[in-house]
């Protein structure tokens, strides 16, 4: 919900309006921002993805991925984020990822087959 989606306001002393706005136009900031940096973070893996692709390696890494679950938890923590949380969420872009590097891998193999 945006801070334009309530538009029954009525009921709702000022100031805790307007600080119920503050708050969600700042969520709705953080949000745009993390779309952003996913969005950054994908580029990258993509590029991981095509380099695997050209040598030949497995599209996942078991070994990687449960050293970035173990630094993401440890981050999380110090965040005072709740770390099965952030486990969570690592764990489903991880599967995105790999989801990407069998796509990119299966139309390098097609590509080389023609």
């Amino acid at each position: 919900m945006t801070t334009s989606d309530n538009d029954d306001k009525g009921g709702i002393d000022p100031s805790v309006q307007a600080e119920l706005d503050r708050l969600r136009g700042s969520i709705d900031n953080i949000d745009a921002a993390v779309v952003h940096m996913l969005a950054e973070r994908f580029k990258c893996t993509q590029q991981v993805g095509v380099l695997k692709a050209v040598h030949h390696l497995p599209p996942a890494d078991p070994a990687r991925e449960s050293r970035q679950i173990t630094r993401l938890r440890q981050l999380a923590e110090s965040a005072r984020l709740d770390p099965a949380f952030a486990e969570k969420l690592l764990n489903f872009v991880i599967a995105e990822v790999i989801r990407h590097h069998e796509t990119i891998a299966d139309s390098s193999a097609r590509e080389g087959a023609v």
